[in-house]
């Protein structure tokens, strides 16, 4: 691995890089914040995608993506005389020893989850009116129930057991139910969202991350999909042709590759 000299040497090379690039090529010297901000994301979700996938070689590469776009950003910023790389670096680092006080401080903790507990409190105190405050709205609906959940038991707003939360699921099931044999839309949506909710929660209390855990699905299904596609045509035939019977063979044999 590099030494330490040699880590610091890299970001400073991209740094030089950044500033000719801003000063030198047409498309670097257009982008604003705002331009920048769609790809961004994109960037951020390839890189889930590679972790998912344990490409250590991607991840090393979308990382390097998403490092740019901090640089440039922060080159953007220094322009107008808002902030700085120095600036960023600095305040992420002011934070972390503020909110590690177990760590650069006198508080003691047992656990994870009295970090956690801790995290949330010193958020409040730098005045922050809600909890749930730093939660982004443009958040996917998914990722967005899961870091609220996370967020409220962090100041102890949670069930106890996992039995609880598996109750609750059932109860949300039962509801839903009774909704879809009332045939009411409006009621239905509601208690859908219910359940998923719940579904998110119990997830939370069996270390499963369920955004990770549906695109795994989504990935699997993708995989099968395709290889009933791939013998379908080698058979000279079409899906809308087959019959489910006929279709499930191919299935199942993706299912045991």
């Amino acid at each position: 691995m590099n030494t330490r000299q040699q880590q610091l040497q890299s970001f400073d090379r991209l740094l030089t890089i950044m500033e000719q690039l801003r000063a030198q090529c047409p498309w670097d010297k257009k982008q604003t914040m705002e331009s920048l901000r769609h790809l961004t994301i994109e960037e951020t979700y390839e890189l889930g995608d590679a972790i998912l996938e344990s490409n250590l070689e991607e991840i090393k590469g979308e990382l390097g993506d998403l490092l740019l776009h901090i640089v440039f950003y922060a080159k953007i910023g220094s322009e107008t005389g808002a902030f700085d790389i120095a600036d960023v670096t600095n305040q992420i680092c002011e934070k972390l020893i503020s909110r590690h006080p177990h760590i650069y401080g006198d508080l003691t903790v047992t656990d994870e989850k009295q970090v956690k507990q801790n995290w949330e409190n010193l958020k409040l105190k730098e005045g922050k009116t809600s909890v749930l405050q730093g939660v982004p709205k443009s958040l996917p609906a998914l990722v967005k129930a899961n870091r609220i959940q996370d967020k409220v038991a962090g100041v102890g707003f949670d069930w106890e057991h996992p039995e609880q939360v598996f109750e609750k699921l059932q109860e949300e099931l039962s509801e839903l139910k009774v909704e879809i044999a009332a045939k009411n839309q409006q009621k239905m949506e509601a208690e859908f969202g219910d359940v998923l909710f719940s579904m998110i929660n119990y997830a939370r209390f069996l270390n499963i991350n369920p955004e990770n855990a549906l695109e795994r699905t989504n990935k699997k299904f993708i995989k099968r999909f395709q290889y009933l596609e791939k013998k379908t045509t080698e058979q000279g035939k079409s899906l809308k042709d087959m019959t489910l019977k006929e279709m499930d063979v191919y299935w199942e044999q993706a299912k045991s590759l």
